[in-house]
């Protein structure tokens, strides 16, 4: 069965939010201070369908990925400015890395974007140690904008978040 992108299911939000923390644990990426606050925001995917778009990949099965479409600013958006969608909270379950999932969860935000009227460009957040999701970033078109790196926690040093754009 092909994969499916779409708009994830209540009844999918627990399983999607479940996977999206245990990717960034797995990935060590919650090793900062809040970590556990940040767990919970990752967890609560009911929260982020309140107020953006939340994807979810499915083959014939389980959920296998998920994120977090920002259409032009709102509550959710960390970077997005005037114009800008905003990409968040990308994640793949270790089982199907390397399947496509994440590059197709990216382009179906690329896509949304596109239909949004006065949209010019999507740019998100990553963290440095994300190679593989940096590799689709930058084959899709994404390029770097240092200028706008940024530390969402600014008491701790080193927790400096790299950005990228696509222009439309």
């Amino acid at each position: 069965m092909d994969l499916l992108i779409r708009p994830a299911e209540p009844t999918e939000y627990d399983e999607l939010g479940a996977l999206t923390a245990q990717a960034y644990l797995q990935d060590n990426l919650l090793d900062f201070g809040e970590s556990d606050e940040y767990r919970h925001v990752l967890r609560d995917v009911a929260a982020r369908a309140a107020s953006a778009e939340v994807l979810t990949a499915l083959r014939d099965g389980p959920v296998l990925g998920g994120v977090t479409f920002v259409p032009l600013g709102g509550p959710m958006a960390d970077i997005a400015g005037p114009g800008e969608a905003e990409i968040r909270m990308l994640a793949v379950s270790h089982e199907a890395r390397g399947q496509g999932v994440g590059e197709a969860l990216v382009r179906s935000c690329v896509d949304r974007a596109r239909a949004v009227p006065g949209c010019r460009s999507v740019v998100l957040s990553t963290q440095r140690t994300m190679h593989a999701a940096h590799r689709i970033y930058e084959r899709l078109g994404f390029t770097r904008t240092p200028e706008r790196d940024w530390n969402p926690l600014p008491e701790l040093a080193g927790i400096t978040l790299l950005t990228y754009e696509l222009t439309l």
